[in-house]
């Protein structure tokens, strides 16, 4: 079963990845990246930039509207995802449990649909 693992991270953690914190927050991520490939269950994944790069397209009245940065004024973004292939939720789960940003923010972890037929 493949799960997607959405990483979030509070704007004090974006800002380790350039600070002077920035080796222990790369090694904290180096090595959960390096554990979730040698375990083989990695289908696919990536880190985000910043949430300032991000743009949020909706069309109202079949207009396009753009927003710049986050859509969400929130204390928390979303910084990167992983789909893994586990057998079960707990599997998931207990991969979330290990990512850095488990302990300052949270991963949402969301089975994937079924592939259409």
């Amino acid at each position: 079963m493949k799960y997607m693992l959405m990483f979030y991270e509070t704007e004090a953690t974006f800002a380790d990845r350039e600070s002077a914190n920035a080796g222990a927050y790369w090694a904290g991520w180096t090595a959960y990246i390096q554990a979730l490939n040698a375990a083989g269950i990695v289908a696919s994944g990536q880190g985000l930039q910043a949430p300032a790069t991000a743009t949020t397209v909706r069309v109202q009245g079949g207009t396009r509207r753009l927003q710049d940065g986050p859509f969400a004024d929130t204390k928390e973004q979303l910084a990167g995802f992983f789909i893994i292939d586990v057998p079960n939720l707990d599997d998931a789960l207990a991969w979330a449990a290990r990512a850095p940003c488990a302990e300052t923010a949270g991963v949402e972890v969301r089975p994937a649909l079924l592939p259409m037929a």
